[in-house]
């Protein structure tokens, strides 16, 4: 039996992939699997029992993937489950920014009140005048999942679209579509296109990269979108973007003080995945990854350990060691099980940065004796028997 813990609520819809193994907690100390939304997980204390974490979402932030790692907790996200709800967002933001249509809303609240609306908003019509996206130039930075569903929909409705990737992955590549140019150098978007947006993860190295020179090599009139982190854009350059006029609108999914209510800015309280179907299908992929992992051992789309898949154990046992990424680890570990004449009939080991996890299937179930051995070895962060 399993048990998991719901630091948000999450969609029944995902729940209902749990099976009569597993039963949900209102207490953390007891659980083996947290699932996690926005919550920020920063300053608990991650329980002994506790072996993942899944967020339904993709962002990560509010979850130590460091102080997971160290103590063998890994940690998944749901790449790609609220793509096409952020995607949507984008192309409204798109026509948003075109078209002055929240100008003209809130003109007619404005003057609701008069009875003559239909004639002097004829007049009224030409303050709230925009342009068209079609022929305009689209810059797609980043072609992840979202990325590659912007550029492909942008493509759809007439835009030229140009998409920059140094990371471009096989499955992205086979999914953007062919009309898209790929550009190897970035300043090609900043100085081609009439409209950018960003889609990539936040970084080190990707914070704050639309910069104040970043827009100055752009086309005067550029629109921005941000629809991925607040702080991949220099929020203060921005402002003085559009206050000199090389930058036209700004729009943002992510309210806060800088932009809030500024001019130029269209900001939106953070709705990119705020949809049922985003939601429903963030649950579902959240707690099936949680129970492979449980079940299996198997890891996908882990944000702070490797990938690493061995199916369901035919074998006695399964047994997983997380550790340090440094030589003579899988020696130690296999010298531990032939010591006492325990064969292994199958192994895959797989690191990723500083970390590393390998998996061995056992003629035998592992003994406290063998855990306690291979717990003890320098490097070692947790011993899991799976099976």
């Amino acid at each position: 039996m399993y048990q998991y813990y719901c630091l948000n609520p999450i969609a029944k819809v995902g729940l209902d992939n749990f099976t009569d193994n597993y039963t949900q907690t209102d207490a953390i100390e007891q659980a083996q699997g947290v699932l996690v939304r926005s919550a920020s997980m920063h300053e608990m204390e991650l329980p002994k029992e506790l072996l993942c974490v899944a967020r339904a979402g993709a962002g990560v932030n509010n979850i130590p993937l460091d102080k997971c790692a160290q103590q063998g907790v890994v940690v998944f996200n749901t790449p790609g489950a609220n793509a096409n709800g952020v995607k949507e967002l984008v192309i409204a933001a798109l026509l948003l920014a075109s078209r002055d249509v929240t100008g003209g809303i809130d003109w007619v609240k404005d003057n609701a009140s008069d009875a003559d609306i239909a004639k002097t908003s004829e007049k009224a019509k030409k303050n709230f005048a925009g342009t068209e996206i079609l022929g305009k130039k689209l810059g797609v930075i980043g072609l992840g999942a979202i990325g590659v569903l912007v550029a492909n929909a942008a493509i759809q409705l007439g835009m030229e679209v140009y998409g920059y990737d140094p990371y471009l992955s096989v499955n992205a590549a086979w999914n953007l579509n062919k009309d898209v140019k790929h550009v190897i150098n970035v300043d090609d978007i900043y100085e081609q296109c009439d409209f950018i947006t960003v889609h990539v993860p936040l970084l080190d190295s990707t914070k704050g990269m639309i910069n104040g020179d970043a827009i100055a090599k752009m086309k005067d009139g550029v629109v921005l979108l941000n629809f991925a982190r607040d702080v991949l854009y220099d929020e203060e350059a921005v402002l003085a973007g559009i206050a000199s006029g090389k930058v036209r609108k700004y729009m943002s999914d992510f309210a806060n003080p800088v932009t809030a209510g500024k001019e130029g800015c269209i900001i939106t309280p953070h709705l990119g995945a705020s949809t049922a179907e985003s939601e429903d299908n963030c649950a579902i992929m959240a707690v099936k990854e949680m129970r492979d992992y449980l079940e299996n051992g198997n890891i996908k789309n882990s944000v702070n350990y490797p990938a690493i898949d061995m199916g369901v154990c035919s074998q006695a046992g399964r047994v997983m060691v997380f550790h340090k990424n440094v030589a003579n680890m899988i020696t130690k570990f296999t010298a531990c099980f032939g010591d006492v004449g325990i064969n292994i009939t199958d192994m895959s080991n797989k690191s990723k940065g500083d970390v590393a996890v390998t998996m061995l299937d056992v003629e035998s179930p592992a003994t406290a004796e063998i855990i306690e051995k291979l717990s003890a070895i320098d490097g070692v962060f947790r011993v899991r028997v799976v099976k």
